[in-house]
């Protein structure tokens, strides 16, 4: 049957166990399986290649995006590594200009080293990835929104672009969750989640994972993953699909209250410009309303200067002033020296990534608590 999101959050891939009837499915910790025969097994051999609580997992997600396939990593940095390794060397690729600096990082400072050619663009506008296409461009990587300036792009314009080119398309779909937004319907090739976010929601795992509908890319990221080994453990798969089964009751919290929050940041003087994809001063609210269903739990905001973040994340109580994003619990953070700190201050600041940034991740508690802890912090 046709199941809509929440049912397929709950039982897609996590049908009870059949030998017991257990409700919830055991999580398998062999690390290798009998084999009836050589080269005769029961669909499991060792479980760097494959493993039942990482395939439970795998099935689950795939079906929140719509796809066909679902590869499991031990981080979204390895998904994002995997799906570089799917080239060779000379190859060139188009990347947004606005993305999370560990991605910028390994993009700038590691593969190029291997002959990879990277041009950062500004995907707001379609026309900016026609002009940087050559005949070796072979992959465009999205964020939409960005991290952390919220930008929008219009995935499917830039997906047909790249078809049209024969360039494979990837969207980061980390800040909005399958729940609110689903790149492989709007024409992507893959999508890429650190799961450690939003579809974990608890702030208590690390993971990745690549979503597709095409055979011939899932199967080489298959013998990816399988050759590097950068695979998740059993516990943490069965972590990360408990999180799962509460996706969309979490994200329209996060939602309702960014949204809110974006709305009171942006009357409040000392805030020079309130980034939000839903707000109505968002140059893309249009573009970000066609392909999400709500604005997500990321809000970003400019002060007047460093100095004023840092009294900002000094003086708030509810918001922990820490890395990561996506957990129940509410996070501030400065880009400039945390989770963007790896990119040059030059190009930072051409990007729009100002001093006096700071970064949210507005969690599940209650409005008014976390609306009275931005005041407070204001004053």
């Amino acid at each position: 049957m046709n199941y809509k999101f929440e049912t397929k959050a709950i039982h897609k891939g996590q049908e009870p166990d059949k030998e017991t009837g257990a409700i919830i499915p055991p999580i398998h910790l062999s690390s290798t399986f009998i084999q009836d025969g050589v080269g005769n097994h029961r669909g499991f051999e060792y479980s760097r290649t494959n493993n039942p609580t990482r395939s439970r997992l795998e099935e689950q997600i795939a079906s929140l995006e719509g796809a066909k396939h679902g590869i499991a990593f031990s981080s979204g940095s390895a998904a994002t590594s995997t799906v570089q390794l799917m080239l060779k060397s000379n190859d060139h690729i188009i990347c947004g200009d606005d993305v999370y600096g560990g991605t910028y990082r390994f993009f700038d400072k590691v593969m190029t080293r291997f002959g990879l050619n990277y041009d950062f663009v500004d995907l707001t506008n379609a026309e900016n990835l026609r002009i940087k296409i050559t005949e070796k461009t072979k992959l465009l990587w999205l964020e939409s929104p960005t991290n952390p300036l919220l930008k929008i792009s219009d995935l499917r314009s830039l997906s047909e672009i790249a078809s049209d080119n024969n360039i494979m398309t990837i969207v980061d779909n980390t800040f909005a969750s399958p729940f609110l937004q689903n790149p492989l319907e709007l024409g992507a090739d893959l999508v890429v989640h650190s799961s450690t976010k939003y579809l974990g929601g608890h702030s208590d795992l690390v993971g990745g994972i690549v979503l597709t509908n095409n055979d011939e890319y899932a199967e080489k990221l298959r013998f990816l993953q399988n050759a590097t080994g950068a695979i998740p453990s059993p516990f943490d798969c069965w972590l990360l699909s408990r999180g799962v089964k509460t996706l969309a009751l979490r994200m329209r919290q996060h939602s309702e209250n960014a949204s809110r929050i974006a709305q009171y940041l942006s009357e409040q003087d000392p805030v020079k410009r309130v980034y939000y994809p839903f707000l109505d001063t968002h140059p893309n609210v249009d573009i970000a309303k066609g392909q999400m269903k709500m604005g997500g739990g990321m809000v970003s905001f400019d002060l007047e200067s460093k100095h004023h973040a840092f009294e900002f994340l000094k003086n708030v109580k509810i918001f922990s002033l820490a890395e990561s994003l996506g957990g129940v619990e509410s996070l501030a953070e400065y880009p400039p020296e945390m989770t963007h700190g790896s990119i040059e201050p030059e190009i930072r600041k051409k990007i729009g990534i100002n001093d006096g940034l700071v970064r949210l991740s507005v969690g599940i508690e209650n409005i008014d608590d976390l609306l009275d802890d931005i005041s407070h912090a204001m004053r």
